[in-house]
């Protein structure tokens, strides 16, 4: 049976904080869009309440952050609190921009699914990201199996 059958393939692509430069949200939602994903678009400078509450409002199964000015960690941080508060840990979350080497580790602790950086093949991204929502990777299952793992190893 077709995922799309099981659930609606649904995602939020969000710009939080100052960062005016969408062309990159905007390539990555018109993928989504040809690889028949509904795609909702929040626009520019997007507080994590506002993206929090669209999220829960339009049901999606995941939740793309896009910024360049590496501003993800805080924003997901608070995202993920917002998203605990309605009690949707089963969301996706992945994060499209620029990014520095420690926050990418802090990401993944989050429960990030995936980073996409600048030139990142959008076909590769919505196969695997599609893949994620099949798999149910909510940031909370992630979060948990990262911290498991970290347990493991101590």
């Amino acid at each position: 049976m077709e995922l799309e059958q099981v659930l609606p393939l649904r995602i939020l692509i969000a710009k939080p904080g100052l960062d005016g430069h969408d062309r990159g949200a905007k390539v990555v939602a018109r993928a989504f869009r040809d690889d028949g994903w509904e795609v909702i678009y929040t626009g520019l400078r997007q507080t994590e309440e506002l993206i929090a509450a669209a999220a829960v409002h339009e049901d999606v199964s995941v939740v793309g952050i896009s910024d360049l000015g590496a501003i993800h960690v805080p924003v997901i941080e608070r995202l993920t609190e917002l998203l605990e508060k309605h009690g949707r840990e089963d969301m996706v979350i992945v994060a499209g921009g620029t990014f520095v080497e420690e926050d990418l580790v802090a990401l993944r602790n989050l429960g990030v699914a995936a980073c996409y950086g600048p030139g990142s093949d959008t076909r590769a991204i919505t196969a695997e990201v599609r893949r994620f929502v099949g798999e149910e990777v909510g940031f909370a299952k992630l979060r948990e199996a990262v911290r498991s793992a970290e347990g493991a190893t101590s």
